[in-house]
């Protein structure tokens, strides 16, 4: 996934749009290895010791990995585990109507 992620970031570049990751490696310092060879250049949040049984992972209840949520602007899980050309229509669609909705006048 991690080439479909860059291609993503690097499109989305100029618009308010953020990928996080979550990583279940137990080693942290193994981690930062993995992280730099496969040139993840967005936020990156370890999950702990305990790999996929970390606080991230427990607190938003991801059984599978990798589990993808993609959230609109107000923070609420719009779309799940979407990949591919699912996942950037998903992003599109929020970015849209974020737009939308910025256009519009305040009642």
């Amino acid at each position: 996934m991690y080439p479909h992620e860059r291609s993503l970031v690097q499109r989305l570049k100029n618009q308010p749009f953020a990928l996080i990751g979550v990583n279940s490696d137990p080693d942290k310092a193994q981690l930062g290895k993995r992280l730099a060879e496969e040139r993840i250049t967005w936020r990156s949040f370890w999950n702990g010791p305990k790999g996929t049984a970390g606080p991230i992972s427990t607190r938003w209840n991801v059984r599978a990995w990798p589990t993808i949520y993609v959230l609109d602007h107000k923070g609420v899980i719009r779309f799940k585990d979407v990949r591919g050309e699912q996942m950037d229509a998903a992003v599109d669609r929020l970015l849209a109507e974020m737009s939308a909705g910025a256009a519009e006048p305040d009642k």
